[in-house]
């Protein structure tokens, strides 16, 4: 089994996991100065105390240890399939959520009206939220038709798991009164408290498309933005993983490139990866223009050779202006032969 099969099949599994990469130098052969490991996820504290799950490149006297830490793909359950539904589904499932919805009826509930979504549920919503098995790095909306509903869907998910985020529709009166009531039925007030209602961020959104991307906008602050997840762990990789899915499932010879360290402005991330064929088409990014056009060439010219490279490339230089880039920042990319993975 490959480290990227390894890899895949703790995140399908709900696990964290983390790559620990050991480089003995510059470039070399993978054989003799690589070694590698699966790890635990060890979060840190940034300086506002946030606790961050972030790539580190840092020198040690075997050599660069690279921590690369992966989470399972967030998944995103939307209780109701009305008309906010709609929008929230194709938003969410085009900015990378695995996306399950649900409703009773059959007129909501079908494939050809979410034709994004992973799963589409015809069923109670307590049998569907059930069916589901939630872990805590899932996301929750609950717009269903109505506040009977909404009790139905609470009265399963606040004894539960909790969720990386649990947002709930409705007008703030109306809200009230239904935490009222179910603190009379003696669910935990501390619990309630956790919801994010009235839902999303307040951009004064008046449609439902504005209002799902409202939604959106704060699904992403808590997947991002460590102050929105009530000290929750947030993973700051910018892993892709459509791309870690191909390194895991594709077996002809390839290069393998990943940004492990960024400063400045750049336009990726820390822990974006992307594969090189030996033709030169790639799968996966690590920002495009001039970031990519020569990391390719060296990538193909690796490819079969067994070895490796770490490669600077400055982004705050006069080819970086000439290609009309606004990015102004340096990027230390590791470039293998990715034809054993």
């Amino acid at each position: 089994m490959s480290v990227y099969q390894g890899i895949l099949k703790k995140l399908e599994a709900g696990e964290a996991v983390a790559l620990e990469t050991v480089i003995r130098g510059k470039s070399g052969t993978i054989a003799e100065d690589f070694s590698r490991r699966l790890t635990s996820v060890t979060p840190r504290e940034d300086l506002k105390g946030r606790l961050v799950a972030a790539v580190t490149a840092e020198r040690t006297e075997e050599g660069l240890r690279v921590t690369e830490p992966m989470l399972p793909q967030e998944r995103l359950l939307v209780l109701g399939g009305g008309h906010i539904a709609l929008h929230v589904v194709e938003f969410a499932a085009k900015c990378g959520f695995s996306v399950i919805v649900a409703d009773d009826r059959p007129d909501f509930a079908n494939r050809s009206r979410f034709p994004l979504a992973e799963k589409v549920i015809c069923d109670s919503f307590e049998n569907a939220i059930r069916s589901v098995n939630l872990t805590p790095y899932d996301y929750v909306v609950i717009i269903t038709r109505g506040h009977r509903h909404d009790a139905d869907c609470l009265r399963v998910l606040l004894p539960g798991v909790r969720t990386a985020y649990l947002g709930l529709i409705g007008s703030r009166r109306r809200v009230k009164g239904l935490m009222e009531m179910l603190a009379e039925e003696g669910y935990s007030t501390e619990r309630m408290e956790e919801i994010c209602t009235p839902i999303g961020l307040p951009i004064g959104a008046i449609t439902p498309q504005e209002i799902a991307i409202s939604i959106l906008s704060e699904l992403i602050a808590y997947k991002r933005l460590p102050e929105h997840g009530k000290g929750r762990c947030v993973c700051d990789s910018d892993m892709e993983l459509s791309t870690l899915r191909y390194l895991a499932e594709n077996h002809e010879p390839k290069a393998i490139v990943t940004v492990i360290e960024t400063k400045g402005s750049t336009p990726r991330e820390a822990g974006a990866k992307m594969a090189v064929s030996p033709l030169g088409k790639v799968t996966g990014s690590i920002g495009g223009g001039c970031s990519e056009g020569a990391v390719i060439r060296d990538a193909v010219r690796i490819i079969g050779t067994g070895r490796y490279q770490i490669v600077d490339i400055d982004l705050t230089g006069e080819v970086a202006e000439s290609d009309g880039m606004v990015c102004g920042g340096t990027m230390k990319v590791l470039v293998e032969d990715g034809s054993e993975n």
